[in-house]
């Protein structure tokens, strides 16, 4: 027999299988039930649906939080070795911090932290 023809019947065993067990899974599924597959909301009716848009004012300050929130992964790691790194870890630092400085100068110039 031609490998090719060998290769034909395992294949398509292997969709038949396949194809069994979709038809069987949709045979045996229960419909959930409807909080189960609502969004959470903490126990509060949803007002808006899950992918409704945020207003554009809301972009700024999740850069702002997602600066200080970088700060932080980077700050853990450097407390542990600064001991022995000196003062060059010291001044790596404070050039971090006012990268970080100047984005939250940039963020508080564009309205960011302007709630009406």
């Amino acid at each position: 027999m031609s490998s090719y023809i060998t290769i034909g019947i395992v294949l398509g065993v292997a969709l038949l299988g396949i194809g069994a067990l979709v038809l069987l899974s949709r045979v045996m599924t229960v419909a959930p039930i409807r909080e189960d597959v609502l969004p959470f909301g903490s126990g509060w009716d949803l007002q808006e649906h899950a992918l409704s848009r945020f207003h554009t004012r809301w972009y700024p300050m999740t850069l702002v939080f997602l600066a200080f929130d970088v700060e932080m992964l980077f700050m853990y790691p450097w407390a542990v070795v600064v001991a022995q790194m000196g003062a060059e870890a010291v001044i790596e630092m404070f050039v971090f911090l006012g990268v970080l400085l100047a984005g939250v100068v940039w963020a508080w110039r564009e309205g960011a932290f302007r709630w009406v």
